[in-house]
């Protein structure tokens, strides 16, 4: 007696793999692998072209990406810096005083200059007024602007 498979078997095994065929041998339980010659592994011509046409489309757009990202935090980072230009002028300018005759200057905050422009404007009461702080900068060469604003007590002068 004979234990493995059956010829109807080995034929069903054999037509499993399409590029492979499966020998197995009845006496000693083993599987044999032999490949075809005529299918050799590697990449067919439309399957390389495919992949470079699909790396084509997906470098550009996440390139860009990136960029918008770069220039986020970018923006993101003079922003902050701003504020912190626009909060110190602002309470020099109310503490001295200064509001009520200087319109605009220019502040050096590291390697990076900001321009700033205050504008005065009367308030609901006579005796108030609303100061706005306007901080210009640049970031790869396009204009920013942030605004800080606070509102004077014109009798406690």
């Amino acid at each position: 007696m004979t234990y493995g498979p059956t010829s109807r078997a080995r034929r069903d095994t054999r037509t499993c793999f399409q590029n492979a065929i499966v020998y197995l041998s009845a006496d000693t339980d083993k599987v044999t692998l032999k490949t075809n010659p005529k299918h050799r592994g590697g990449f067919t011509l439309v399957e390389a072209l495919t992949a470079i046409v699909v790396l084509g489309i997906i470098i550009p757009v996440a390139v860009r990406g990136l960029q918008i990202a770069s220039l986020a935090g970018e923006v993101a980072q003079r922003k902050s810096v701003a504020l912190r230009v626009a909060d110190r002028i602002l309470n020099e300018l109310v503490v001295t005083g200064q509001w009520q005759r200087t319109a605009n200057g220019n502040a050096i905050e590291g390697d990076e200059t900001y321009r700033w422009q205050l504008k005065t404007q009367a308030w609901e009461k006579d005796s108030l007024k609303l100061l706005s702080l306007h901080v210009f900068y640049l970031t790869r060469g396009q204009s920013y602007d942030v605004r800080l604003c606070t509102v004077v007590d014109t009798t406690q002068l």
